[in-house]
């Protein structure tokens, strides 16, 4: 039952999102901004686990990938300004994304 409660309250939150872009879309990219799946992931794992070390090794984490995923954010609209179509675009992006999660996932095994 849990299981279902933290998929229909994220779920909710992404339709929501999706929903708001169609009128406002800078209050939805802010929304979308917010660490909101993050938040949600903190306290389904504390309310089944209470490990808080989970959670602070998560967040710490998070935290160097966040930086990887900027690049897809810079990438995205600067292809579709070059008129690439969106398709294309989408899939350009998330390759250098996916690239430096590669890139960060291994330093941050070097490192630890």
């Amino acid at each position: 039952m849990f299981f279902i409660v933290k998929v229909l309250v994220t779920a909710l939150v992404v339709a929501g999102i999706s929903e708001l872009s169609r009128r406002f879309s800078l209050m939805a990219a802010l929304l979308a901004s917010l660490p909101i799946t993050t938040i949600l992931a903190f306290i389904w794992i504390y309310a089944e686990s209470k490990d808080t070390a989970k959670i602070s090794a998560m967040s710490y984490d998070i935290f160097w990938l966040v930086l990887a995923s900027l690049v897809f954010f810079l990438l995205l609209p600067w292809l579709l300004k070059m008129e690439i179509k969106l398709p294309y675009a989408l899939l350009i992006a998330s390759a250098a994304m996916a690239a430096l999660y590669g890139a960060t996932l291994f330093l941050l095994k070097q490192f630890r």
